[in-house]
């Protein structure tokens, strides 16, 4: 499934980086496997705004100020069924779909080539009482207790961080300061730096997810 829809020139933008790149040619790159995984360390900005008009929903930039993802939410409702995770030209990179199962709601995350994963809030204590957690579930998506691949989120206040079962960093966001002044932009502009040899995209759909759960989109 794809959807296109214009962009409008948002004046806006020049907020987040004044000497903002457009869009590259995405063409260019011949392994879509390797085409969303990080060399090294990568920065990213998420602007929790749509450049669909009267649409919810939020856009990506690179470190190099290149829009990169962009995600609309069509849903009257902030926190709907199904919201679309896409790349700069339009193409459904993953779709989220919100889920209740008994008393417990999760948003599970699919796209075309078979990855799928459900995020759900984690109830156990934790030492911080401040804290709290997300826990999300790798491939199968029928038995939450399966001992395959997952992630979780742990967030602490404005920060929260992406890990994999062994507790190695995967990526964190916080908001973004601005790089003259060092003062925060704003509540719906985050910093997300994704850790080496990491598949950003997949990445992003697991923030999306989580933002979701807190209907922010």
């Amino acid at each position: 499934m794809q959807i296109y829809n214009p962009i409008p020139p948002v004046k806006t933008m020049v907020k987040i980086y004044p000497h903002l790149a457009f869009p590259v040619d995405s063409g260019v790159v011949q392994d879509k496997k390797l085409m969303y995984l990080t060399k090294e360390q990568e920065s990213f900005t998420i602007w929790m705004k749509s450049l669909v008009f009267h649409s919810k929903g939020c856009t990506v930039f690179d470190s190099k100020g290149s829009l990169i993802y962009r995600v609309d939410n069509y849903n009257s409702k902030s926190c709907g069924n199904d919201v679309f995770f896409m790349d700069l030209c339009g193409k459904v990179l993953f779709t989220l779909r919100h889920k209740k199962l008994g008393l417990f709601k999760s948003w599970e995350g699919y796209n075309s080539t078979g990855t799928k994963f459900r995020l759900k809030k984690n109830f156990k204590i934790l030492p911080n009482g401040s804290s709290s957690s997300y826990k999300v579930v790798m491939g199968s998506l029928i038995a939450d207790d399966d001992p395959r691949s997952f992630y979780k989120i742990v967030n602490r206040g404005s920060v929260f961080a992406i890990k994999d079962r062994s507790g190695r960093l995967m990526a964190e966001v916080r908001n973004k300061q601005s790089e003259v002044s060092g003062l925060d932009l704003g509540r719906d502009v985050m910093t997300m730096v994704v850790e080496p040899q990491v598949d950003h995209s997949l990445i992003m759909g697991i923030v999306i997810a989580y933002n979701l759960t807190k209907c922010k989109l």
